[in-house]
């Protein structure tokens, strides 16, 4: 799902956008197969007849409660967050009934910095922080790939609209005119 042209504006192209890392389905993936391996096995000891019947339905029930809770809904938190940098701001959309954006003008960048334990490591993401001078303070990324190639970019991105904002970068008419 690409972020939508028509939410940018005059001059702003995307630089990159990306989903969190695939870390973040790890644990619902694990889930669901384990569920599925349980309920099946339940319902193949567990005859149709009479008081075990009735358990056949709690067994269903109860492992469909832990799919939609634990795989369904964090699958779809994973495919509808986006990250998306543009040459001009760093915006985070997440949510699907509850739709949630929060952007920052790079502009009002003071600080990016990135977190990783080990296991993040391990599997190359972490969490960016974009500190800003504005008064919700920082923008907390969680599960970012690549974080420290990300860091960098942002940092990029920040000096490449530092030097359009002062006039020296296309879009924007320079002082020897």
């Amino acid at each position: 799902m690409a972020y939508p042209r028509k939410l940018l504006g005059d001059g702003e192209e995307i630089a990159f956008e990306m989903r969190p890392h695939w870390r973040s389905l790890i644990v619902p993936a694990l889930v669901l197969i384990g569920t599925v391996a349980l309920t099946s096995y339940l319902l193949t000891i567990l005859d149709s007849d009479g008081a075990q019947g009735s358990l056949r339905w709690v067994v269903i029930v109860a492992a469909l409660v832990m799919l939609v809770g634990w795989s369904i809904r964090p699958f779809l938190n994973w495919l509808t967050t986006e990250y998306v940098f543009t040459n001009r701001r760093v915006i985070v959309r997440t949510g699907l009934v509850k739709r949630i954006g929060r952007d920052m003008p790079l502009a009002r960048v003071n600080n990016v910095t990135f977190e990783k334990t080990l296991t993040e490591r391990i599997l190359n993401c972490g969490t960016l922080s974009i500190q800003s001078a504005a008064e919700q303070g920082s923008l907390l990324i969680a599960s970012v790939p690549n974080v420290e190639s990300i860091q960098r970019e942002v940092y990029r991105l920040y000096e490449e609209d530092d030097t359009r904002r002062r006039g020296g970068g296309k879009g924007l008419p320079t002082d020897g005119a």
